[in-house]
């Protein structure tokens, strides 16, 4: 397991759209995703430390943001050849067990990851109300232990202003996380 973070947000950089098959049995799209005031996407996994530990406080902040017209959604690019515990049917299990506010999505050829510039899980991109990168940054200061109940809540904070104002915030915490397991790193 690598552990990577995060590059620095390209500030204004649009959103790719996609077409994804989500736990729910539908086609998502970008647009059926945004929010009034904005997007956050995820990419997620079922195995990774680092999004366990969060996995809670991040259920949590999609609820909060929500209520601020910010939707969510959560892409799973993972090679589940790599591990099983990142199977299709283990997404559905997870987003159920975990009772997701937002779109549990597979992106089995791991094209939309790529798009993004995905590199890790949990990887955060914040969009404001026009789909324009805001937001590249940490959920708060979990690693693969869950930060203190009181640590700053640095992606709610942050999207809550590209909310308010359509802008992120000048000094953003890279996320820190799993590598992506891409299908091109399997060794037969």
């Amino acid at each position: 397991m690598v552990s990577l973070q995060t590059p620095v947000c390209d500030l204004g950089k649009p959103a790719i759209d996609f077409s994804l098959p989500g736990v729910d049995g539908k086609i998502w799209t970008l647009d059926d995703c945004k929010g009034e005031k904005g997007l956050l996407v995820m990419f997620i996994c079922n195995h990774c430390p680092y999004v366990k530990a969060i996995l809670d406080r991040l259920v949590r902040d999609a609820r909060d943001l929500r209520e601020l017209g910010v939707n969510s959604v959560a892409i799973m690019s993972n090679d589940p050849r790599q591990y099983t515990e990142d199977s299709f049917e283990n997404m559905q299990r997870v987003a159920q067990v975990n009772d997701f506010p937002f779109p549990y999505l597979l992106d089995e050829t791991q094209a939309v990851a790529k798009a993004y510039g995905a590199v890790c899980t949990p990887d955060f991109f914040g969009y404001n109300a026009d789909l324009e990168l805001q937001y590249r940054g940490r959920l708060d200061a979990s690693g693969k232990q869950a930060a203190e109940e009181d640590a700053r809540r640095d992606l709610f904070e942050a999207m809550r202003q590209v909310a308010e104002t359509g802008r992120g915030p000048e000094e953003q915490v890279p996320s820190m996380g799993c590598s992506i397991k891409w299908i091109d790193e399997l060794k037969e």
